[in-house]
């Protein structure tokens, strides 16, 4: 079950990137929750190297490490699968 969460949550962190990010992405929602889960493990990682995964309470620095962990991945993979599919339908 915790698969469907991340899931999940991978959507939602996508989806405020992508919110948070200048100018129009041209991804579909799949990719959108694949790059919010990407993001989150990221963020993950560095709140692990940084110290401040578990903590008491709320987790905020690790959740902020997060979303801007998932802008980093959309800012980074929205124009590498742009380029992509412009590449494969200019054949």
């Amino acid at each position: 079950m915790s698969w469907l969460w991340a899931l999940i949550l991978g959507l939602i962190l996508g989806l405020i990137a992508r919110a948070i990010l200048p100018g129009k992405q041209h991804i579909p929602w799949w990719l959108t929750m694949l790059f919010g889960v990407a993001g989150s493990m990221l963020g993950n990682a560095v709140a692990s190297w940084i110290g401040v995964d578990d903590t008491r309470g709320i987790d905020w620095i690790r959740h902020l490490l997060q979303l801007a962990g998932a802008v980093g991945v959309v800012a980074l993979g929205a124009p590498m699968y742009a380029s992509f599919r412009g590449s494969r339908t200019s054949r």
